[in-house]
């Protein structure tokens, strides 16, 4: 621990690794709590996956792969909440179709970069250990807006998260809040895969905000607790990949899968010790 300490203040990349990690907490653990009590997080499944198809022609185009994940994950959000809201449509057969086209587009474009590999494969799995100051830069960008949504937007989202009819009784623009929901799960999106990649996205936005869940009474409460858990997930994570040459991305969901699994064990043996 004490090597890892000294590394943080000798070299760059932990130093901006952290940085990034501390960032994706305060997005991951904010959405993270308003995707799991409206359980959505089918919905950020689909637009991580669907974001492969702006990553393929970012590469293509020799721009910031992240650009082309913001556009793209933000584009998949809106048209999803548009097929659910006008169109009366279920998400399950428009995420599908995101998923399956955005993973196409980005892999027939990537293809077709000369060199594209061991990019594309950071992009898939995470690689948090090589964030640079530009990604810090968009990753603290997209956290103000997703502050800023959420601090000007608090209650009508709760209302619209636990009772959306309630919400629209009390003259709460539920298709807007709705919108403005699946906008932040985009953009959370677009952070965390720089943090642990397209393919385990969905377990590190949803598995700290479920647990936080068990130990929280109000929605303030867990969100800070979720911002707290991913923080620590993803800076164990850092520590761990670093000491042991191992993934960085994979490392920090095995980190928060096994404290999800812990959590409802004991909280099951609480229950029968009553």
């Amino acid at each position: 621990m004490s090597d890892f300490i000294t590394n943080i203040f000798e070299q760059q990349f932990l130093q901006n690794a952290i940085i990034a990690g501390l960032l994706s907490s305060i997005a991951c653990g904010m959405t993270g709590t308003f995707v799991v009590v409206k359980r959505i997080s089918y919905v950020g499944g689909g637009i991580a996956h669907a974001v492969m198809g702006g990553i393929g022609a970012a590469f293509y185009w020799n721009i910031n792969p992240l650009y082309g994940a913001l556009i793209f994950a933000v584009i998949s959000g809106l048209l999803i909440g548009l097929v659910r809201l006008k169109l009366k449509e279920n998400e399950d057969t428009i995420i599908s179709a995101l998923w399956s086209i955005g993973m196409a587009i980005g892999i027939i474009l990537a293809y077709l970069t000369p060199g594209y590999n061991v990019d594309l494969i950071t992009f898939l799995f995470g690689n948090i250990l090589l964030v640079d100051s530009q990604s810090i830069l968009i990753l603290l960008v997209v956290d103000v807006v997703i502050i800023s949504f959420t601090f000007i937007f608090f209650r009508q989202i709760i209302y619209t998260s636990f009772d959306k009819e309630y919400a629209f009784v009390r003259g709460i623009k539920v298709d807007i809040i709705y919108y403005l929901m699946l906008i932040m799960v985009a953009l959370t999106v677009v952070i965390l895969v720089q943090t642990v990649g397209l393919i385990l996205v969905i377990s590190l936005l949803t598995l700290p905000s479920a647990i936080a869940r068990i130990f929280s009474n109000s929605v303030l409460k867990m969100i800070i607790v979720s911002v707290l858990l991913v923080s620590v997930f993803i800076i164990s994570g850092i520590y761990f990949s670093f000491s042991f040459n191992i993934p960085a991305g994979a490392t920090i969901i095995l980190v928060a899968g096994m404290v999800y699994f812990l959590t409802l064990l004991a909280s099951y043996f609480r229950i029968l010790s009553k």
